[in-house]
This record gives structure tokens, C-alpha cells and sequence, in this order.
């Protein structure tokens, strides 16, 4: 009985390490053939599925990579929930041949995608953003641009980055509420410095994180999101994971 209880504990053991080693491992939502690159972010099977990459958006070198990882390729899905998008596209985290990597972190890894913190698995949505991370700092692929992350002081380059999917960093000066939106106000001009918006429905989510908006003025932070805005640009954020406290001593990715 005791060696059977310690093999017991011994598996449960091992079973904890690989998912916390490999914590993308969602279920398999079956296997297919890469037959086309359809854009930047989705691939067609040889069935005729078109499947939307989960967890990233694409830099001007994402489609060309995923030319190379996937084209002709046996790949196995992977999500919580495979219920097409209003598009008919099934949403996964794909995984090559046998690899307990996903396509999604190899591409953020070498700096060809960006995090857009859509996954709401924390381990899973950590690891990708660990990824990322790692080819920041190696200035990697689009990190090699010195301005693929934006100051927050320089509302105009945000704002000619408007419909585009961008990174801004910098430090919040104050948070206000106005009716059932809170901003984040980076700039002293309300009306051409760019904000961060937070509606009143995600607030939950951001409480359960354990992060008091109003905790956030005078620190530094990196957003990610949609740029939108006519005299001052605007990112509005629905998912926690657009939005990471950056430390005091942490190395800014914006240029002086």
C-alpha cells in the first residue's frame, strides 16, 4: 500500500511539472494538414478549415513565418472552446509533428507576432508573454525597431499608428472616472494625450487580478491594443492582459 501510494504521488508529481513546463497543453481539438497560409494569422487545412492563430498579433513578418513553420505541415489544435469565430474560423494554439511548443510562442519567441493577451488561461497567457518578452529583449525580429514601442510623451506617433494593434509605454499621471469609463491619462492634456480606457464591466476583472485602477497613477506601465482617436490617440482595454505594471528599475523599450 505504501509503495502504491508513493508511485501515486510520485505521477501526480510528474503530471504537475509537464503541465507547468509545457502550460499550453490545452485539449486537442484534432489534427489536420497546413494546406495554405490563408493571411498573417490563419491557416487553411487540407479539409477545407480555415483556423485563426489564438494569442497573437501579426508584424509585417509574421505571414512569411508561418510560410516557413507551417506550410505542408501535420499540426494538432489546441484550445478551450473550438466554436468557430462569426467568420467560420476555429480558434487554436497549433502545435507541429509532436512539439510540445506551440506555433504561437516559436513566432513570438524570435519576434515575428506580438501578445494580444486574448488567452485567458493564466499559465498558458504567461508563457506566450514570456516569449515575447525574451525577444524584446534580445531586440529580435520587429523589436529591433527602436520604435516598435511607443512613448506615451509622443501622442502623435501613437496616433499615426491608429487601427494598428501597438505597444505604448509609460507613466500613467492620473486616473479618472467620467460616467461608466475610467481613464488612464499619460498625457497632462486631456484632449490630445493619449489614454487608456476601462470600462465599467471590466472592472471586475481587473479587481480580481488584484489591481486597483486607481493603484496605477504615477506608475509605469505597457499597454497593448488598438490605437483609435482623432486629436488625441486612445487604447481601450478589455482584457487585464493589455495592460503590465512595469518596475521602477525595469529597462524601458521606448526610445529616450
Amino acid at each position: 500500500m505504501t509503495r502504491l501510494f508513493h508511485l501515486i504521488v510520485t505521477c501526480l508529481l510528474v503530471a504537475r511539472s509537464t503541465a507547468l513546463a509545457n502550460p499550453c497543453q490545452f485539449e486537442s481539438q484534432d489534427e489536420g494538414r497546413v494546406a495554405a497560409i490563408v493571411d498573417a494569422r490563419s491557416v487553411r487545412l487540407d479539409d477545407g478549415r480555415e483556423i485563426r492563430l489564438s494569442g497573437i498579433e501579426p508584424t509585417a513578418a509574421t505571414k512569411q513565418a508561418l510560410a516557413s513553420l507551417l506550410s505542408g505541415r501535420d499540426v494538432t489544435l489546441r484550445s478551450a472552446d473550438d466554436t468557430p469565430d462569426r467568420y467560420g474560423r476555429q480558434g487554436a494554439l497549433l502545435f507541429v509533428g509532436g512539439s510540445d511548443t506551440p506555433v504561437q510562442a516559436t513566432l513570438l519567441g524570435r519576434g515575428d507576432a506580438m501578445v494580444s493577451a486574448e488567452i485567458a488561461d493564466k499559465d498558458c497567457a504567461a508563457s506566450l508573454m514570456a516569449s515575447e518578452a525574451a525577444a524584446r529583449r534580445q531586440k529580435m525580429g520587429s523589436w529591433a525597431d527602436p520604435s516598435a514601442i511607443k512613448n506615451a510623451e509622443s501622442p502623435d506617433d501613437i496616433l499615426a499608428e491608429i487601427g494598428r494593434f501597438t505597444v505604448v509605454e509609460g507613466k500613467v499621471l492620473s486616473v479618472r472616472q467620467a460616467g461608466a469609463t475610467t481613464y488612464l491619462n499619460f498625457g497632462r492634456s486631456w484632449t490630445r494625450g493619449f489614454a487608456v480606457t476601462i470600462s465599467k464591466r471590466t472592472l471586475p476583472a481587473f479587481e480580481g487580478a488584484g489591481i486597483s485602477l486607481k493603484s496605477l497613477e504615477n506608475r509605469r506601465i505597457r499597454v497593448r491594443g488598438w490605437v483609435e482617436g482623432s486629436t488625441g490617440p486612445r487604447i481601450d482595454v478589455r482584457l487585464v492582459g493589455q495592460v503590465e505594471l512595469l518596475g521602477a528599475n525595469e529597462p524601458t523599450g521606448v526610445r529616450p
